[in-house]
């Protein structure tokens, strides 16, 4: 039983014969954490499955729960002896977080006639300031699993500060004359550390924050408790002592690259090589900039980030400051950051190998280990990773044929899917994919093999987040779902839950409503999966 679970039992138990409300149970479950009301009917409904038996938790309609059965207490030797074997047993995975938990809100300190937006979670003991480069939205971040999870990571070990600088993102916009320069952005961000009450904090500056983040530092050591620089520069332009930056007519050249092509995934190609041909990533990251500024605003600020030049600036940064780069970065090379971390007083430098500049693109484990250790002198590692994925599950009297567990490889393989190992707790799990859609052609063009051969097989697909286990397995609340799903269909037939036809609106695919649900998300037959 997961952990949540078993503390839900614990609640109801201690209370049996008497209705809790949902808000309470959701206050003590998740206490100070804003949850959505769906999470704790998940672990009620899952309760309901382990306990194998309706009659034990009544819900009371539009109100709560009530734990039904008798309760006596058991003598304390054996409260002890369960207590220890609790214990000694490892953790079970912990339920995916819900949106609320992973997207913090957003609130706006005013400088001035400005607002300027900022999120903060986390509730480490030190404060660190992410300076993020170039365009940013807050809101935004969070879509990209990638960039989630780089940033919950910094926030597992520090109470985390994000902000819009102003005139891009969710802060006030300005007039193109207007664009902040890098005195007021160390302004804005001293509103925003007065706004959550911060007195010191360190400052992680990617790309172009790197520059802002150390003028801050040289300009307010009391208030800053150290610096970090990813894949930064001193100067944007290159110079007869400062070979590595482009010349007058490269930046001119991407300027027009702005304007001309603004709207898709401008820079790409230097910023996330890796990621340059992933259609999903591509299109993540033309709305990301689409989102952080206007044409005019992206054009104008480039053109006026290309007059920065903090070459004077850092040999008067007295703090402690660790500068990383990886090798082959595309957009600023490896030299841009070593020259700074040869300015910078008694800086620790550290290289990666790797050629994409964006830090939560490629190995990002590495930098935040780094960034973890410096900052607070343990390197805990990270935690299991936490990826949202649609699941394929297949089950049936025939599922064992070796022709159709073939062409089921065939599939998943033409289809870009990643096969699960087969575990005995969800033999169902087959295959996992990063897109629904494919992974609903895939179901369906399986079905049809089955169906052409005669042979019988039931197809359900889930999206939820799951956790990464050791040997490629998958676990968490969205892997249980698979087994449930699967009672209810019928031979060659492909059934999803909500959260699957919601994600494909727009992408050709019918489905029909079921009578059934799983874990109170609604299943639908697909009906239609051409292209």
């Amino acid at each position: 039983m997961a952990p949540k679970t078993f503390d839900l039992l614990c609640l109801l138990v201690e209370s049996a014969g008497k209705a809790l409300s949902k808000e309470k149970l959701l206050g003590q479950m998740w206490p100070d954490t804003f949850v959505e009301e769906a999470n704790l009917t998940q672990h009620v409904s899952l309760l309901r499955k382990t306990l194998d038996d309706g009659v034990y938790i009544e819900t009371v309609p539009k109100f709560g729960y009530r734990f039904c059965a008798i309760v006596r207490s058991t003598p304390a030797a054996v409260a002890d002896a369960t207590l220890q074997l609790a214990q000694s047993r490892p953790p079970a995975p912990s339920s995916p977080p819900s949106r609320q938990e992973t997207t913090p809100e957003t609130r706006y300190a005013r400088n001035g006639g400005v607002n300027i937006a900022y999120q903060v979670l986390g509730d480490g003991p030190i404060d660190l300031v992410f300076v993020m480069g170039w365009v940013s939205h807050l809101e935004y971040f969070w879509t990209e699993p990638s960039f989630a999870r780089f940033l919950r990571r910094l926030s597992s070990f520090s109470r985390l500060i994000l902000f819009d600088k102003r005139g891009t993102g969710l802060s006030d916009r300005v007039p193109l004359d207007a664009l902040p320069t890098l005195e007021q952005r160390m302004e804005d961000l001293h509103a925003v550390m007065d706004a959550v009450q911060c007195q010191k904090a360190a400052l992680c500056g990617v790309s172009e924050g790197g520059p802002m983040s150390a003028l801050f530092a040289a300009t307010y050591p009391d208030r800053t408790l150290a610096l970090t620089m990813i894949g930064t520069y001193a100067r944007r332009l290159r110079d007869d002592d400062y070979p590595w930056g482009p010349t007058l007519e490269q930046r001119a050249a991407y300027l027009d690259e702005i304007e001309r092509s603004w709207g898709g995934p401008v820079g790409i190609e230097d910023r996330a090589p890796s990621k340059a041909n992933d259609p999903e990533f591509r299109n993540w990251w033309a709305t990301y900039l689409r989102m952080g500024a206007s044409p005019g605003a992206a054009r104008a600020l480039t053109k006026m980030n290309a007059e920065i030049d903090v070459r004077s600036v850092l040999p008067s940064v007295r703090v402690p400051s660790l500068i990383i780069h990886r090798t082959g970065d595309q957009c600023l090379k490896v030299e841009e950051g070593r020259y700074v971390a040869s300015l910078v007083p008694n800086a620790r430098y550290v290289e990666f190998p790797g050629d994409d500049h964006l830090p939560f693109v490629g190995n990002q484990d590495e930098i935040v280990d780094e960034m973890e250790e410096f900052l607070t002198g343990v390197r805990h590692g990270a935690e299991p990773e936490r990826v949202l994925t649609t699941i394929l599950f297949a089950a049936g009297a025939d599922i064992g044929d070796p022709k159709l567990r073939t062409q089921l490889d065939r599939e998943v393989q033409w289809f870009r899917g990643q096969p699960l190992p087969q575990s005995s707790q969800y033999p169902e799990a087959r295959a996992s994919f990063d897109g629904p859609a494919r992974a609903i052609r895939c179901a369906s063009a399986l079905v049809e093999h089955a169906r052409r051969s005669s042979l019988s097989i039931r197809v359900g697909l889930h999206t939820g987040e799951c956790d990464k286990l050791p040997g490629g397995g998958l676990g968490g609340l969205a892997v249980e779902v698979g087994p449930l799903m699967l009672v209810q269909a019928t031979a060659n037939e492909v059934i999803v839950t909500g959260p699957v036809r919601d994600l494909v609106a727009g992408s050709g695919i019918t489905f029909q409503p079921t009578e059934e649900s799983v874990m109170d998300w609604r299943l639908f037959q697909v009906v239609r999966a051409r292209s």
